[in-house]
């Protein structure tokens, strides 16, 4: 092989990886610039900064489109919708156990709802295919959370909501409108940005 050859197949390599990091931590050039900041203030990410995607979903879920509606189970057993909560501003936010990142934006999502709950503000916090036990010891116990994990067992909402890399998190306002659309780590002035968008 050509030493020609050879440095091609390796810049195909650079940019396959790139666009796997994209594509598993979110990216796009036209996000808000003050939540590129803030991420300095994680120094879990300091390796490798992802960029923001700050609206517009993947393929068929667009800002401004009604959320589709979905039921699942809590860790306790209970069939919760998403329709239970029309009239309330919801955040879906979609994690796992094993995705650092998640586990980054989880305090800064507690916050906000601690802080937004008495507005009526719910969380829904949709896990990525793993088993009751796992999820619950982690959310509450290890994390410390309060809002809402619910058991995506087979990742059909996921699936549904078109998610391909965690976390993905969505905005929805009172009449079940997507208002924002957020494809890795939520910071605190983007919470507050989006909230300010989907909270009337």
């Amino acid at each position: 092989m050509g030493l020609h050859r050879l440095l091609l197949l390796l810049a195909g390599f650079v940019l396959l990886g790139a666009a796997v990091a994209v594509i598993l931590l979110g990216g796009n050039p036209h996000g808000p610039e003050n939540g590129q900041e803030e991420l300095a203030a994680f120094p879990q990410l300091a390796a490798g900064t992802p960029q923001i995607l700050d609206l517009g979903a993947a393929e068929g879920l667009e800002v401004g489109q009604q959320a589709p509606g979905f039921t699942l189970p809590d860790v306790a057993g209970n069939e919760i919708s998403l329709a239970d909560f029309r009239g309330q501003p919801v955040i879906v936010n979609f994690w796992a156990t094993w995705c650092a990142p998640c586990e980054i934006e989880m305090p800064e999502l507690e916050l906000a709802y601690q802080e937004r709950k008495e507005d009526g503000l719910v969380i829904l916090a949709v896990n990525r295919d793993e088993d009751r036990g796992v999820v619950e010891r982690y959310f509450y116990e290890e994390l410390g959370l309060s809002f809402t994990p619910l058991l995506d067992e087979e990742a059909q909402v996921n699936s549904l909501y078109r998610v391909v890399g965690l976390p993905t998190t969505f905005f929805i306002d009172a009449e079940g409108t997507i208002r924002a659309v957020h494809r890795g780590v939520l910071t605190p002035s983007l919470i507050d940005e989006y909230l300010q968008q989907t909270v009337s």
